[in-house]
């Protein structure tokens, strides 16, 4: 058998083997860089970068996602998996090292006319070279679905990290309105014990005050907490830790644009970028090809081929003597019982079970699709609703509320009852605010992958307390 080496395909002996090819895929889909950190001098470069973005800075979502894609170790851990499917493909398109065996054997004597015998053997398995171009096709399909897996994690790692930065801020804007409603729950609560005081007010008015006031004390302190993990959660993603962490959000989201418009062709937009799609194909091909190699060495799949030499030497009177003589073995294990039917059956199967895997991804990648446009624009409306109808007529009451209590003619306990229902007005625009941000990011990730099932990381946003006339 030849033990030449054959020409290794070079994209698979590239430092950073195939990372270009991600990077090109990440940056138009989300217009963030990536890197993979190899040495040490290139993991201190990225942690100067990632000092100066966020060491004691408030940071945007473009900003957190940058870091994330910089400092996050679980993705630097993907893109090494490339580098090792690219040594598998390296390795597999290299021929086997052929074994060398020698033997010496020998009787009697050197002075009584010693008999030795040298025995030299080759063993190559004819198995690897029938079969190495087939195997480097599967090395080759295993190398460009790590790839492929990459970009996924990299666009999943991106969409969490903007989820979370989102939930983050609308978390502290939850904690400042309910700040807010607390102060004047405090006043009412204050007002009615000095009511009570002079027999004013009895004590069912003021319990109903101060049961307010405490279901509205723990509300602020149980956003608090929600506030405190959401930016936890952020921090994680962004892989900070030690005086990284002393950074700090925004306390609250970004106005809603003046409009949103529709996304044409949005299905086929998806089918064309999906990376998960891309990668159940890639499944499918490596399948075909599998097929294809078992078929081929269903019955020779234990098929050696041993070559080699005896040499005998004979020392008789004085005189040697040495006979060479060739040898040529071939080792195959006789299929009576298996005749390869079964690996034909489970290629099939595995085949089969690729091309179905392959169209339900295609089906639910249409109906995410679809169902992500409908949610955003949904959540648009909404949010719009919110803010446009429900908070101005709240003010409306207020402002109102406040010009009868001028003229005597309501209760200063009404004026309370308004300022909260227009906080609790507030604080639903600002949940809604946050539906539509989370939705936007969903889109995004419907088209092109790396999407989650499931809302942010904080849960549900919060509400004012049911009482003191505030029920929402």
């Amino acid at each position: 058998m030849g033990a030449c080496a054959t020409a290794v395909p070079g994209i698979y002996t590239e430092p950073k083997a195939g990372f270009a090819n991600i990077s090109s895929q990440v940056t138009p889909a989300i217009g963030k860089r990536t890197v993979f950190a190899e040495t040490q001098a290139e993991n201190e470069a990225l942690k100067k970068q990632v000092h100066a973005m966020v060491h004691r800075k408030t940071i945007s979502a473009d900003t957190a996602v940058q870091v994330a894609l910089l400092n996050n170790k679980g993705l630097q851990a993907s893109y090494a998996n490339v580098g090792l499917s690219a040594a598998e493909a390296w390795q597999q398109s290299t021929p086997e090292n052929p074994i060398v065996s020698i033997g010496v054997l020998g009787i009697g004597a050197p002075e009584l006319g010693a008999y030795r015998a040298i025995e030299g053997l080759i063993r190559s398995n004819v198995l690897d070279a029938t079969t190495r171009k087939q195997r480097m096709a599967i090395a080759d399909a295993s190398f460009r679905q790590a790839q492929l897996n990459a970009v996924n994690d990299t666009l999943a790692l991106a969409n969490q990290t903007r989820k979370a930065w989102v939930d983050a801020v609308a978390a502290f804007e939850a904690v400042s309105y309910l700040r807010r409603a607390k102060a004047t729950s405090d006043a009412g609560s204050e007002l009615a014990m000095r009511l009570g005081e002079t027999g004013a007010l009895n004590k069912a008015g003021q319990a109903r005050e101060q049961a307010f006031n405490a279901e509205l004390a723990g509300q602020l302190a149980q956003a608090r907490l929600n506030a405190t993990r959401s930016k936890e959660a952020l921090t994680r993603l962004m892989g900070l830790w030690g005086t990284e962490v002393d950074y700090y959000v925004p306390d609250a989201l970004p106005a809603l644009p003046r409009s949103v418009g529709r996304v044409t062709d949005i299905e086929a937009k998806a089918l064309r970028n999906r990376v998960d799609l891309r990668v159940a194909k890639l499944g499918l091909e490596a399948q075909a090809k599998a097929f294809g190699l078992t078929d081929q060495t269903r019955i020779v799949s234990d098929l050696e081929f041993i070559a080699g030499f005896e040499a005998e030497r004979e020392i008789e009177d004085g005189e040697t003597e040495t006979v060479t003589t060739p040898q040529v073995e071939v080792e195959f294990a006789i299929p009576i019982y298996d005749t390869g039917k079964a690996r034909m059956r489970k290629a099939e199967l595995s085949y089969l079970q690729a091309a179905n895997v392959l169209a339900e991804k295609a089906v639910n990648v249409r109906s995410e699709a679809r169902g992500a446009e409908t949610s955003y624009h949904a959540a648009y409306k909404i949010a719009r609703h919110y803010r446009d109808v429900l908070v101005p007529l709240r003010t409306t009451v207020e402002e109102e509320g406040l010009l009868s209590y001028n003229g005597m003619i309501t209760n200063t306990f009404e004026l309370l009852t308004d300022v909260r229902e227009k906080l609790g007005a507030s604080l639903e625009a600002a949940n809604a605010k946050r539906e539509f941000y989370m939705a936007q990011a969903d889109l995004t990730a419907a088209i092109y992958g790396g999407g989650e099932g499931g809302g942010g990381a904080g849960g549900e946003g919060a509400t004012l307390a049911a009482g003191g006339g505030a029920g929402h």
